[in-house]
């Protein structure tokens, strides 16, 4: 019996380039999950790209990609729509970037229901609320009319999902489905993935870096690298006894907690009871009728040379915390910098603080300018924050690139030309140029594979020592979290629930729910 997804020697190449994909072989069943892992840039999200025929026009591709028996490669666009959404569905990395930011919740999943099923309007907005509550969206009622601007990095994900699994495909290609999520939530979507899968004899073809989720859940592992496929096994197998060499450097890369730099006793940042409340609006006047609490009155203290590591569930506050200190929303409380009240300063007086200020954001490809190379994104913040030659603009930004693990040759290239991790070092890049005394990382690592998620972790550290650099480190990976944090903040529905030394709160937690967080953590 042939397997569900067969793919025999893919080959592709963009434009006149070098082959990105080289001679790659893999067999899918159904029933079954196969993880394909490896380096950003491996060529891991290509391969799955081609299986829909969604890779951008300069792709040429050649081999063989079969479906139940029949040949989808190079179809008519008329065969292939058919099949995206029905037979086959994908959950994309950066669900941001792939939701349409125009339609509701509702309009978005209900579309498929009504092109793949010819559902009604009625039959549709039940399972619409039937698929949000599956895939753990609480009130999914309230969230029918809410745009993705409006969700969590982790609720937008979920929708995502919701949307893949609205007509229970044959296959499910999943690229990294939960980089955005906190760990719980995490765990509840992989395990709804499987329980879905195997109910429905679902093929899944996982795509992500992250090894422990891949001890977990896959079923057969194929490791890739530069395009091609070093080294396929079953889980166990793999596990127990990798044969490649890169194999093993991906199992050694797991983060691990070493000595940190020393900080200093005195403080460089300070909030008292930071409020951030969004109203609620309705009627005619649109009176306010209440608050959501996004942040509801948190005080913390930073030192100079420290890493605050901020933890809690999708929704709880982290980043809006992390924007309000950065005065990049409006908020109640106080906030001193340096001693300088950053609460009641005016736009132009928090401009010229922005180079010691800086942030990397959650989602690279939202962030960074489609329309501006490699070096003018870098570059731009030198430009207005200092008056350096044009050569010596060029060292900055192309050693700002070494710095992260990028070659100082790709400066003239664009963001869409880059794996969701390179855009990550990027915007790394980006914000370390500048060389600010506190930086913001909201997730910077989550695009990563285990690897480059280790040589920054070692980046991070290096620059923390020579420059005496305070973090505020947000992320939803606690194990990352406890390899670089000196104390950790853990957040719930917009408060602090339990603060602490990190080594201390990870081995004797005081609140159910930091233990439940740490609990759900495969580490």
């Amino acid at each position: 019996m042939s397997a569900l997804l067969e793919i025999n020697d893919l080959r592709v190449r963009f434009g006149d380039g070098d082959e990105v994909v080289k001679g790659v072989n893999l067999a899918l069943n159904s029933g079954e999950v196969l993880a394909l892992v490896g380096e950003s840039g491996s060529g891991k999200s290509v391969t799955a790209l081609s299986v829909l025929s969604l890779l951008e026009h300069s792709a040429k591709v050649e081999g063989d990609i079969r479906l139940d028996g029949e040949a989808i490669l190079n179809q008519p666009k008329e065969i292939m729509r058919a099949l995206r959404g029905d037979k086959v569905a994908m959950v994309f990395q950066e669900p941001l970037t792939s939701l349409n930011p125009l339609h509701s919740v509702e309009k978005q999943i209900a579309e498929i229901l009504f092109i793949h099923r010819g559902l009604a309007r009625k039959q549709a907005r039940e399972r619409v609320l039937e698929l949000l509550e599956l895939v753990g969206i609480p009130e999914p009622e309230k969230r029918l009319g809410a745009y993705p601007h409006e969700l969590s990095g982790g609720q937008r994900q979920r929708v995502m999902i919701a949307m893949a699994l609205a007509n229970e495909p044959k296959l499910l290609i999943a690229d990294e489905p939960t980089t955005a999520l906190d760990v719980t939530i995490q765990r509840q979507i992989l395990d709804l993935l499987r329980e879905l899968q195997q109910r429905l004899d679902m093929a899944m073809l996982l795509i992500t870096h992250d090894l422990n989720v891949v001890r977990h859940y896959a079923d057969r592992v194929a490791v890739m690298r530069h395009g091609e496929l070093l080294e396929e096994q079953t889980c166990q197998q793999l596990f127990a006894n990798p044969q490649h060499p890169y194999t093993q450097e991906l199992l050694d890369a797991e983060p691990k907690r070493g000595e940190l730099p020393d900080m200093q006793p005195q403080t460089i940042l300070t909030a008292d009871d930071v409020k951030v409340w969004f109203p609620i609006k309705q009627g005619i006047l649109q009176r306010t009728v209440d608050h959501i609490k996004a942040v509801d009155g948190v005080s913390l203290s930073l030192n100079q040379g420290e890493t605050l590591g901020i933890v809690g569930e999708s929704g709880s506050g982290k980043s809006t915390l992390a924007q309000a200190l950065l005065r990049l929303l409006d908020s109640e409380g106080e906030i001193h910098f340096e001693e300088q009240p950053l609460h009641s300063y005016n736009s132009n007086q928090m401009r010229r603080m922005r180079q010691q200020l800086q942030i990397v954001f959650q989602d690279p490809f939202s962030s960074l300018s489609p329309r501006m190379s490699v070096f003018e994104i870098i570059a731009e913040g030198l430009r207005l924050h200092s008056e350096l030659s044009e050569n010596e603009l060029v060292e900055r930004v192309n050693q700002a690139l070494v710095d992260v693990g990028l070659s100082a040759d790709l400066s003239h290239r664009y963001p869409h030309e880059f794996s969701g991790g390179q855009r990550q070092r990027i915007s790394l890049a980006r914000a370390l140029v500048l060389k600010p005394k506190l930086l913001v990382l909201d997730e910077p690592t989550s695009a990563l594979d285990r690897s480059v998620q280790s040589q920054l972790l070692e980046l991070l550290l290096e620059l923390q020592q020579k420059y005496n650099l305070s973090y505020l480190f947000i992320s939803h990976d606690l194990s990352v979290v406890r390899a670089l944090s000196h104390r950790v903040m853990v957040m719930q529905h917009g408060v602090v629930v339990e603060q602490g030394d990190t080594e201390q709160l990870f081995a004797a937690p005081q609140q159910e729910y930091t233990r439940r967080l740490l609990q759900a953590a495969l580490i």
